[in-house]
């Protein structure tokens, strides 16, 4: 399926509207996985990471990484994990890019900030001006302990508040954008729309504030990918992803500004490559210990039907919706 010089309908469809394959454009960020250790296994991971994972990036990649984003002039640094927080150079990776002036934002699954041995994490994180994403797939309790497990929600709504009295998601310094995926094979709602409840109900609730909303489409991959599969629903997802193609996403797609680096070191063209294991090709060296400036800045990205994801109705990226204009998917996939 992942047979990287066939082209793929993916690719015929990019071809039609741009004359030409996926290409690179920039590289304003560099997205670094950098373990996939983590307090939590949720339902709609797609590295599949978890409390019995052991792979960590080394103090040495790291510093590979630092050395490209200082070569290809990247703004910010992106880290992910696992939960990032328990990789033992966490803290110093923080450092020594902060001190080099980058823009570091860190996804944080919330609970990790509440374990014993983190509780001064959020701490670390404010006085270092680390921008936070955290996931909140919903503002309602059962929809999160489904997606993510039972209790999952009144720690998040806990550690959300330990970030706001620290100033979190209430000061331009301190930014705290929160993340939405739907929780099955259908397309997000409007990203402003539901941003606008969040906020309103978040507040109401809890006395939450959060910065920003990000609506992320569910990509056809990993455990959410698996589970369509045993409900026979798989294929009807993928046709709902293609049906709702839009050309005015393929400028912005996360692919075309940013690489993403495995805990080990290999470089993708994405996350969700990097979850599949489908690094980068078309020539150009895949380590970032062989980091090429050149050839990553002009790569060909490496494509297949999962990008059909990034590319339905409003777009998906690590941050949020891509189209501002289309309010609502033009297809939705709930069941009548």
């Amino acid at each position: 399926m992942h047979n990287h010089h066939t082209r793929n309908s993916f690719d015929e469809y990019v071809e039609e509207n741009l004359s030409q394959p996926l290409s690179a454009l920039d590289i304003d960020t560099i997205q670094v996985n950098i373990g996939l250790l983590c307090n939590m296994t949720c339902a709609h991971c797609h590295v599949a990471a978890g409390p019995r994972r052991r792979e960590q990036m080394s103090w040495e990649t790291m510093e590979a990484v630092i050395e490209a984003a200082r070569r290809v002039n990247c703004e910010s640094i992106d880290i992910t994990g696992g939960a990032p927080e328990m990789n033992p150079q966490f803290r110093r990776f923080i450092e020594a890019l902060s001190a080099r002036g980058f823009s570091v934002q860190v996804r944080t699954n919330l609970t990790i900030l509440l374990e014993p041995g983190y509780e001064d994490m959020a701490r670390f994180m404010a006085d270092h001006h680390v921008k936070l994403v955290a996931s909140l797939p919903c503002y309602l309790g059962e929809n999160v302990d489904a997606q993510r497990g039972m209790g999952t929600y009144d720690r998040s709504i806990k550690a959300l508040q330990n970030l706001n009295d620290l100033g979190y998601g209430c000061t331009d310094a301190l930014p705290l954008d929160l993340i939405y995926n739907p929780l099955g094979p259908v397309l997000p709602p409007s990203q402003e729309q539901l941003e606008e409840d969040y906020r309103r109900e978040l507040n109401r609730r809890f006395g939450i504030q959060f910065t920003r909303l990000h609506v992320i489409t569910n990509m056809p991959i990993g455990r959410f990918w698996a589970d369509l599969r045993q409900k026979k629903s798989d294929q009807e997802y993928l046709t709902l992803l293609q049906q709702n193609f839009n050309s005015r996403t393929l400028p912005g797609l996360m692919c075309r500004h940013q690489i993403s680096v495995d805990w080990n070191g290999t470089i993708h063209d994405c996350d969700f490559n990097l979850a599949l294991r489908m690094p980068v090709n078309h020539g150009t060296p895949d380590n970032i210990h062989d980091f090429d400036p050149e050839a990553v800045l002009r790569r060909r990205i490496a494509t297949g039907g999962h990008c059909f994801g990034c590319t339905a109705g409003c777009g998906s990226s690590c941050g949020g919706a891509l189209d501002k204009q289309t309010t609502t998917p033009l297809v939705t996939g709930e069941s009548k």
